[in-house]
């Protein structure tokens, strides 16, 4: 059966965006424009995965996530506006699955959905990820690049588990610095996460400069991805 997705919007135009492009895709769509109708179908209707607006008319989007995320574990990625970085954080540490940035293109939609069903349903099963050339054996703590070992240290060992862990989707600095350096870290010490993900980036990547697999959004954090195919 195809997944149901739940869209939580007001804006009705967006919404009818979301479901003639989602149902072309083969979803189930189900659709709310409040909070807290939204918060009523996510626990009732039980969907597979949640599109949740961050600007809502009754109450804000990262109240409703907090909400669902006290009872359900269902993927949520939030849609938001350009200039909510401080909000992106704050949902992403709070349990959201990703987020898409209002205007979105279709193919960047339907990549952040496909990556979020698949994320849930393999989190607790991956012993191994492969990206590219390189590949990551959690057993093992092993990493290779073109079949060849990478020697990396065990911070840098750390930080790359986290993101391969987190396959596609964006983990922000202060998870990577509660991951990796631990609970008692502060945030202004996310400076820690892009000096080693700078050193990092020169040991994986072709050109550290244009980085292709570890890619950056701009005050939010990191994320591993499938390079592009430039030929």
């Amino acid at each position: 059966m195809a997944p149901t997705i739940l869209i939580v919007d007001d804006e009705p135009q967006i919404r009818r965006v979301l479901r003639v492009t989602l149902e072309s895709h083969g979803y189930q769509t189900r659709e709310a424009e409040s909070g807290a109708e939204g918060l009523e179908a996510a626990l009732s209707l039980e969907p597979q995965l949640i599109l949740l607006d961050i600007g809502l008319p009754d109450m804000a989007g990262t109240q409703v996530l907090e909400a669902i995320r006290a009872q359900s574990q269902v993927p949520i990625i939030m849609l938001t506006i350009q200039d909510e970085e401080t909000v992106k954080v704050l949902a992403l540490d709070h349990g959201a699955d990703d987020y898409v940035t209002k205007p979105f293109g279709t193919h960047e939609l339907l990549a952040r959905v496909r990556v979020a069903l698949r994320h849930r349903a393999s989190a607790t099963e991956t012993r191994e990820v492969q990206v590219g050339d390189l590949s990551i054996d959690f057993d093992r703590r092993r990493v290779e690049l073109h079949g060849e070992i990478v020697r990396l240290t065990p911070i840098e060992y750390d930080l790359l588990r986290v993101l391969a862990q987190n396959l596609g989707r964006v983990v922000t600095h202060g998870q990577l610095l509660h991951q990796v350096w631990g609970e008692g870290t502060a945030e202004f010490d996310s400076h820690y996460v892009r000096i080693y993900i700078g050193h990092l980036r020169k040991k994986i990547e072709s050109d550290p400069a244009r980085p292709r697999l570890i890619v950056t959004e701009p005050g939010v954090g990191y994320r591993l991805v499938e390079p592009w195919n430039e030929s």
